[in-house]
């Protein structure tokens, strides 16, 4: 589903940005051009990049731990 017309952002471009570590719509902004024309995409992006952001982060001691 395109979530921003203006400049042919998808869904699927906003999960993969968040997936790649893009925490915040200014990020999003910057790396995909979500919302930089007329900014009417923003608060759905805002939406599918919280839904879809890192699964889980651990703590340090638990990556210490692990190596």
């Amino acid at each position: 589903m395109y979530v921003c017309i203006c400049n042919g952002v998808t869904e699927h471009d906003i999960r993969e940005a968040a997936e790649a570590g893009c925490g915040s719509v200014p990020e999003l902004t910057m790396r995909t051009g979500a919302g930089a024309n007329c900014g009417s995409c923003l608060e759905l992006a805002a939406e599918i990049l919280d839904a879809h952001g890192p699964v889980r982060e651990l703590p340090l001691p638990m990556l210490q731990q692990a190596a």
